[in-house]
């Protein structure tokens, strides 16, 4: 059985673990160890074999992984005419995953690469992450229908969301937002029309703006943290939040103070760019599907 092994610097950069190459990436001419699994494990470097033309295996430390190496891996296993891949990762100890799919690999790879999210302290926001699971069992929940939307889907956005949103009364409450793979800033794509708080005239005219530049800037840059996290990993969050939120329209008057839940879901989109839709829900006081009013002429300023 044939072998062919490449290495990824952390620089992105490919290098054959023999070469000169990759001892001045590692740093040592004249290693006495086992180079390759130290520049893996320590170092961030990604080996890139393949196995006999029948398996493509990408062996990684994802905690010391730098963005360029992932990117030159991920491209690699797009032109690869392979049909098996596996993972091989260390966590506490290693891994192995497998998967049929480049597609597949490449986001779980970028899965496993996401560094651990801490959600960013603000004196005006507190959040209380909720069980995102226990959704599917509550179907007195308005935002079930959009959490099992997602999940039969496999996260892949398609008209049928909107539709969705339209049959269960959500879309006035819901918000879309791209997060590009180069930019990796959130813009705003839809902005539904219960959100009376961020202003008629930059409901209709935020589309296409940093989510950053909303008129209430603390709470535009505190949220931008988490469309960010969440188009990232690709896993969904579904939180309490308690806060105080500014109304365009009022300014100089105290803060309005708000309690709501909160579920962002990540969806692909063939451009590559990733929708995050998040909804809102006001504890106590959501309405069941049917009895809500939705605006009647509603027209979503999205594209993949």
């Amino acid at each position: 059985m044939q072998h062919f092994t490449m290495l990824v610097t952390p620089d992105g950069e490919w290098v054959s673990p023999d070469s000169p190459e990759f001892f001045a990436a590692l740093g040592d001419p004249n290693p006495d160890y086992d180079a390759v699994a130290f520049a893996i494990k320590n170092l961030g470097f990604i080996k890139f074999q393949v196995i006999g033309r029948s398996i493509v295996e990408v062996e990684l430390h994802p905690r010391n992984v730098e963005l360029p190496a992932l990117l030159a891996a991920q491209q690699q296993l797009f032109t690869s005419e392979v049909k098996l891949f596996r993972i091989r990762f260390f966590d506490t100890a290693w891994q192995s995953e497998i998967s049929s799919t480049a597609e597949h690999t490449v986001a779980r790879l970028s899965e496993l690469c996401t560094p651990v999210f801490e959600p960013p302290q603000h004196e005006r926001f507190t959040v209380a992450p909720m069980d995102f699971s226990a959704l599917f069992d509550d179907d007195k929940n308005n935002l079930r229908p959009l959490a099992q939307k997602w999940r039969i889907s496999f996260g892949q956005f398609d008209p049928g969301v909107i539709s969705l949103a339209v049959t269960h009364q959500l879309l006035s409450r819901m918000m879309i937002i791209g997060v590009r793979p180069r930019t990796r800033e959130p813009v705003w794509r839809f902005i539904g029309e219960g959100h009376r708080w961020i202003g008629g005239q930059f409901r209709l005219q935020g589309v296409g703006e940093r989510v950053e530049n909303m008129p209430d800037k603390d709470y535009g840059e505190w949220a931008t943290q988490y469309y960010k996290s969440v188009a990232a990993s690709g896993q969904p969050r579904y939180d309490f939040i308690t806060g105080s939120i500014r109304y365009e329209d009022e300014a100089g008057r105290p803060l309005r103070h708000l309690t709501y839940e909160r579920l962002m879901l990540p969806w692909k989109t063939p451009s590559g760019e990733v929708f995050v839709t998040m909804c809102s829900r006001l504890p106590g006081k959501a309405k069941s599907p049917g009895s809500m009013t939705e605006p009647r002429s509603m027209k979503p300023a999205i594209s993949a």
